[in-house]
């Protein structure tokens, strides 16, 4: 016997119901609306489902307290609305990290290193930016505005310096040394998301999240996300 597509949606809103309740750390009764207000403060799913979310919940009051029937309901979901809920549901359940998705060996250089070593590396891979590190440590990004800007102050009477400078000399033309935020490799890929549009509602620009084991700058980087990596998030 085929399920109908309002016991599919039932079981979905019934899960997320429950998620959210986990989420705000809610034992007793609280309202769906008011589970979505609380869960959406932290969990970047629920911001982007809020809409959804709310609309469901007035789809499952009508499919649970209208009924006149043990086989009817006066509302049965169409079947993009039930896999829409179970796309929700399963966003929540089991949210994609940015360790799984963006992790993988990330290209470093010293910033004793020639500014021809951050070119190829960034010409070869299509790099807009590279991380370098001093003495062990992280120090910043290399980026192609940097770089630009390295070349403009430099050229004197439209002639480019003959010297090849280290990526610590080109470093210091970099106007936003800040353009970056380390993140844990458990981040919702949807809250990494988040970082860049928050970024640009304060008038700023976020080139990279650098991506380590517990956002610490001090472990090894095990993946980059830049604004065109977003394109995969979906």
């Amino acid at each position: 016997m085929s399920v109908k597509n309002s016991e599919r949606f039932v079981v979905a809103y019934n899960r997320i119901e429950k998620l959210l309740a986990g989420k705000v750390d809610e034992s007793g009764y609280m309202p769906f609306y008011r589970l979505i207000d609380k869960a959406k403060i932290k969990n970047s799913v629920v911001r982007n489902y809020e809409e959804d979310l709310r609309e469901y919940g007035d789809l499952r009051n009508a499919i649970v307290h209208h009924r006149t029937g043990i086989d009817y309901v006066i509302a049965e979901p169409h079947d993009d609305t039930v896999e829409r809920i179970e796309e929700i549901e399963r966003k929540l359940s089991n949210p994609l990290t940015v360790g799984a998705l963006f992790g993988g060996k990330v290209h470093t250089l010293q910033s004793t290193e020639r500014l021809t070593a951050a070119l190829k590396l960034m010409t070869d891979n299509k790099f807009s930016q590279v991380p370098i590190y001093e003495n062990g440590k992280f120090k910043g990004l290399i980026t192609a505005v940097g770089i630009t800007y390295w070349l403009a102050g430099q050229s004197t009477e439209n002639s480019i310096p003959r010297e090849i400078p280290t990526l610590s000399a080109v470093y210091d033309y970099e106007k936003r040394k800040e353009s970056f935020e380390f993140v844990e490799k458990d981040l919702s890929v949807y809250e990494a998301e988040n970082y860049f549009k928050r970024a640009i509602t304060r008038g700023t620009r976020l080139e990279a999240l650098l991506i380590t084991k517990n956002a610490d700058h001090n472990e090894d980087l095990i993946g980059i996300i830049t604004p065109f990596d977003l394109l995969k998030i979906k």
